[in-house]
């Protein structure tokens, strides 16, 4: 390797470097790689939701899809147009949208529930599944 350092009095310095050996390598690693497709690591299910005439609302993020046969919860990953609990979200008639993180493959209803500590948590019950995994719901 040739470095050039350039001085005002353009003197040239050549550093004392030690060549590297080289390495041969003769054998290949057998490496085993697992190929995920965009579909089966970015999946979500996006629920659109209409509150009709309720004056506020909000979402706990305790709310889960549950799958009917297998009960595996798909968590609430975020929410648009709506505060979480404590806050409240004045009904602004626009409703809101809340993602879930994907359902099972096999999974071919669901439930909507929001799980908390009161009565009046969102619940929509027998959810059909659909090839797109968006759904409106009107509680």
């Amino acid at each position: 390797m040739f470095v050039r350092y350039v001085y005002i009095l353009d003197i040239y310095i050549i550093p004392d470097t030690k060549p590297q050996p080289m390495i041969e390598i003769t054998e290949k690693p057998e490496v085993e790689t697992e190929i995920k497709t965009l579909e089966s690591e970015e999946r979500q299910t996006i629920v659109h939701c209409n509150c009709g005439e309720d004056y506020a609302f909000r979402i706990w993020p305790s709310t889960f899809l549950i799958e009917h046969g297998t009960g595996k919860r798909a968590k609430l990953i975020t929410a648009f147009n709506i505060s979480f609990a404590p806050q409240w979200t004045l009904n602004d008639g626009k409703g809101f949208t809340l993602i879930f993180e994907g359902l099972s493959k096999g999974c071919t209803s669901f439930d909507l529930k929001e799980i908390i500590p009161q009565d009046g948590g969102f619940e929509i019950l027998n959810i059909q599944r659909n090839n797109m995994d968006v759904y409106q719901v009107r509680f």
